[in-house]
């Protein structure tokens, strides 16, 4: 790696998101409650998501104190460095409060407005997945030792694909994504749901996947996992002609993301 500044972006985004992840899995309380909700009564905030966040905003502005930040839980500055970090600190929280291992901490970094860092930490997998912008994708532990190369899967037929979605916490629109999930699944070889979009992401980067599609998420669930899935190889963008968004996220290896797109359009998978 060439750039000085993308160097230490991801030596900083590694360390906080390691530390920010043994945090998570170490000091997770027996009697883990609600801390808060968001969106609806089941959208849910622990006290390990304001924990984790508080530390990885503290060890970045420690290193870097002009730098911005995005954070779910509540982390917002504008910073005067050029350079904004968009932050999950737990991605997959239900999973998290039930003690299920779908969860993670995400963190990216975006340079002039442009996203060029990402770093995902998968505690209980113990794998890491980082990216920087032209450098390609690696993952850490786990099933891949040191600094293994990521590769989106060869394409397979979009009926023999297997894809991974999530579901909103309002009701309506829960509902009108399952109805969009009957009319689909007849036409993949199958759907999974594994709760964590940060994951599910570098999922698709490291070929587990053959795509991913979720309505309704934040910058901060898919900054770093955008970054690390195209890194790697694969599609990624919203409805036909625009970025991933809020409306629709959609990652895919090149051969399946064009036809999923247009039937994830036709199915209306981005509004009621």
């Amino acid at each position: 790696m060439t750039d000085p500044v993308l160097s230490e972006l991801l030596d900083l985004a590694q360390e906080a998101a390691r530390r920010a992840g043994a945090l998570l899995r170490d000091g997770r309380p027996a009697d883990l409650g609600v801390a808060a909700t968001k969106s609806s009564p089941i959208d849910v905030v622990t006290e390990m998501d304001i924990a984790a966040e508080k530390l990885i905003t503290g060890f970045l502005a420690e290193h870097r104190p002009q730098d911005g930040f995005l954070g779910e839980e509540g982390a917002s500055s504008a910073g005067s460095s050029g350079v904004r970090w968009v932050i999950d600190p737990l991605d997959g929280t239900v999973n998290y409060l039930y003690g299920l291992p779908t969860w993670a901490v995400s963190i990216a970094a975006e340079r002039e407005g442009e996203r060029v860092v990402g770093v995902v930490e998968a505690p209980m997998r113990g794998e890491t997945y980082f990216a920087v912008l032209g450098g390609g994708a690696y993952a850490n532990g786990g099933a891949y030792g040191e600094g293994a190369a990521l590769r989106s899967r060869p394409a397979p037929p979009l009926d023999q694909a297997l894809v991974s979605t999530g579901f909103n916490y309002v009701t309506d629109v829960r509902r009108h994504q399952a109805d969009v999930v009957q009319q689909l699944i007849p036409k993949l070889r199958d759907i999974r749901r594994g709760g964590s979009a940060a994951i599910d992401l570098c999922d698709v980067a490291a070929g587990r996947l053959d795509g991913y599609y979720e309505r309704g998420l934040h910058p901060w669930d898919l900054a770093a996992g955008d970054l690390i899935a195209r890194e790697a190889g694969a599609r990624t963008g919203g409805r036909p002609g625009l970025t991933a968004d809020g409306e629709l996220t959609l990652a895919a290896t090149p051969g399946v993301f064009e036809p999923l797109q247009v039937l994830l359009e036709e199915l209306g998978a981005w509004h009621d």
